[in-house]
């Protein structure tokens, strides 16, 4: 149960890695810098929000280990 999650979160993390960097491609391309880089700005913070509970799960495996 709990590595569906964690894969299902990757898995969400890889997709929203591509769908950011070919967005950030698309407006390079256009000359649009500025936006290329909220454009990465953005999935970049998707990602680390995305990321968190699995941050979490090793910081408490970690807790755990440590006497």
């Amino acid at each position: 149960q709990l590595n569906m999650v964690f894969l299902s979160a990757l898995l969400k993390i890889i997709g929203i890695a591509y769908i950011a960097e070919f967005g950030t491609q698309v407006c390079r391309d256009a000359g649009e810098n500025a936006l290329a880089f909220k454009v990465e700005l953005a999935g970049k913070v998707m990602i680390l929000i995305l990321a968190v509970p699995i941050i979490s799960t090793i910081v408490d495996t970690v807790e755990r280990l440590l006497p």
